[in-house]
């Protein structure tokens, strides 16, 4: 298995990175390959701009097809080719992150931002009264799976279904659904930690087991079950969910779930 592992949390003496450290050191033991994107120590640039395009970035900048033209021609800055070319490389992506407001940090929202660029990650294959495009299990980097790795200082049950932060499910929805699924990419169930602010040293031996055992199951863990786009359960072009799919008094996010 060739992971590559997107960290971002700016604390080098943090819990994710020990997390992101115990993914390596377990995963190479295991035999596999790893490969670590740590975007807080390469600097990583957060924001789309023209210079992201070089030579075909139009005035008015128009990020969509701009970025697709640059991808075409080769001319997309060398930070944004090398993490396109790690995400080619690997078949499981881990992202190892603090949840912050509600979300992924900011440098990890710019990597998906400048990474996952038009005909990279999205805007591929047919549009016809049968496909909008490949996409939502389909894609340019379907084969792959992903991982999310997410610490959260509240306890857990502020995440659950009546919690005041809402389902810990739907609060990664937009980024296991829209980000990861959209272009292809198999989501796997997330590992979560909650309560992180408040856990001690006493607390790390029980929390870096239970990570281990996640990563050693990785290849036999099953992803979450989304609707494919394509394949006869959404109205084309509405993209709606046919009538009587869903189960019963099911609503929201979680009609995209099967089963």
């Amino acid at each position: 298995m060739k992971t590559l592992i997107v960290y971002a949390h700016p604390e080098p003496k943090s819990l994710n990175n020990s997390l992101k450290d115990l993914a390596v050191s377990t995963l190479e033991t295991a035999g596999h390959e790893v490969r670590v994107s740590d975007l807080y120590a390469m600097n990583w640039k957060a924001v789309v701009d023209a210079a992201d395009y070089g030579p075909e970035a139009s005035r008015p900048l128009k990020v969509a097809l701009d970025s697709g033209r640059a991808f075409d021609a080769g001319t997309l800055t060398p930070d944004v080719r090398a993490e396109q070319e790690k995400l080619l490389w690997a078949d499981t992506i881990i992202f190892q992150f603090p949840l912050w407001w509600y979300t992924m940090p900011a440098i990890l929202k710019g990597w998906v931002d400048r990474v996952f660029t038009f005909h990279f990650a999205y805007g591929v294959g047919e549009h016809s009264d049968t496909k909008y495009g490949e996409r939502f299990g389909e894609g340019t980097l379907a084969g792959r799976k992903a991982l999310l790795s997410v610490t959260a200082g509240g306890p857990e049950s502020h995440y659950a279904a009546r919690g005041i932060n809402g389902p810990i499910d739907d609060l990664l929805f937009p980024i296991h659904h829209g980000v990861l699924y959209y272009p292809g990419i198999a989501v796997l169930p997330p590992f979560v930690l909650y309560g992180t602010d408040r856990m001690t040293a006493e607390d790390y031996p029980d929390v870096a087991k239970a990570w281990e055992q996640r990563l050693l199951t990785l290849e036999s863990t099953e992803p979450i079950a989304f609707r494919r786009q394509n394949f006869g359960e959404y109205e084309i072009p509405s993209l709606h969910l046919k009538e009587g799919l869903e189960p019963a008094g099911r609503t929201g996010f979680g009609l995209h779930v099967r089963g």
